[in-house]
């Protein structure tokens, strides 16, 4: 006797595109079930672009959940391509009928921007982290490489793999949970990126209003360094966005990222703290780079220091390596200073409680 058919699509709803984190039934990627009387299934996908990379994550996933339907002996698994048309269908139905110039993002999603007056002070390098450090959390997050001339976020978080494009809307890649957008993700062989103000612009717009986020709880986003156009394109766009400062201690830094933070001010955006990055040396102490330009620069711009961020070996050797140091040293000294600041930005969500309340 075959498997029952209703079973099987019952078993198929908890079958989930890996990208775009909904069931392949609500996708309508389902082409075709059949099964035998001798207990074999067979089922069809219809994935968007034919080279899926993350074929083998439907391949186990049906094995599983189809698998374990009573009177399954074997289960086969095809895979097709989507028509154009379908692919339009399935764009109109991830915007959720919201017009293709919109920003994509839903309206709940908090949007982070990591900020800084100038290179060198290991901004992305937290980007990358505190996003993975978020997602540790349970929270849903996205991070975005606005920093469109020096992009490194794939680069640190080892994403190699292009955007799948459908219809008009761009799917991003992910790692883990994690979804991942970057300009280098589009560019050839680490080609530099020469764009002028306009197109600058243009590109971030298309960032937030083409890429299909999903759901998300938090977006992080890598800005560029200083006060450019990036910088006044996202208040734009989002004037709803926080501002996370990073500064490292010494003078000459601080007082470069003021700039940073009165052009997140003037933009619209709030500033929600400053993070000190390179305190100290772990193991030793020793302030390489001077000490108290976190709390200066949050005194002067009346924000609180969320974090001191140590400078450790650890998180260097993790960035080259295309990992976050939360996976490659999760009990290093850097990555519990990295969990705390992803406490720290959680408790000063917009509405949440920040200090006990008393009880009466």
């Amino acid at each position: 006797m075959a498997p029952d058919r209703d079973e099987i699509l019952a078993a198929l709803e908890r079958v989930i595109d890996p990208e775009l984190k909904r069931p392949v039934t609500e996708l309508d990627m389902v082409r075709d079930v059949v099964a035998g009387d001798d207990g074999s299934v067979s089922v069809t996908i219809a994935l968007t672009v034919a080279g899926c990379p993350l074929r083998s994550s439907f391949q186990d996933q049906v094995a599983q959940h189809v698998g374990a339907v009573s009177g399954v002996t074997r289960v086969a698994l095809e895979f097709d391509v989507m028509s154009q048309e379908e692919k339009a269908a399935l764009a109109t139905r991830l915007r959720g009928g919201r017009p293709q110039r919109e920003i994509s993002l839903s309206p709940s999603t908090r949007v982070v921007a990591v900020a800084s007056g100038k290179g060198g002070v290991g901004k992305s390098t937290l980007a990358a982290n505190l996003a993975a450090a978020l997602v540790e959390q349970g929270e849903r997050v996205g991070v975005l490489d606005a920093d469109v001339y020096g992009y490194s976020i794939p680069h640190v978080l080892g994403v190699t793999q292009r955007p799948v494009v459908v219809d008009s809307m761009i799917v991003p890649p992910v790692r883990g949970d994690l979804h991942v957008m970057s300009i280098g993700l589009l560019a050839e062989d680490n080609a530099p990126i020469m764009w002028r103000g306009p197109m600058l612009h243009r590109a971030l717009e298309q960032f937030l209003s083409d890429v299909h986020w999903g759901e998300l709880d938090t977006l992080v986003v890598d800005m560029p360094p200083g006060t450019g156009d990036v910088a006044m394109s996202l208040g734009q766009l989002l004037p709803r966005a926080e501002a996370l400062v990073v500064t490292t201690p010494q003078p000459a830094a601080q007082q470069v990222a003021v700039r940073a933070a009165v052009m997140a001010q003037k933009t619209g955006m709030r500033v929600t703290g400053v993070v000190e990055n390179m305190s100290w040396l772990v193991g030793t102490g020793q302030e390489l780079f001077g000490s108290g330009g976190g709390e200066a620069l949050a005194a002067e711009i009346d924000v609180p220091l969320l974090a001191k961020i140590p400078f450790d070996p650890a998180l260097r050797e993790a960035a080259d390596a295309g990992c976050p140091v939360l996976e490659a040293a999760p009990d290093a000294e850097v990555s519990t200073a990295i969990r705390a600041l992803a406490e720290a930005v959680q408790a000063r969500r917009p509405g949440a409680i920040r200090k006990a309340l008393t009880v009466l």
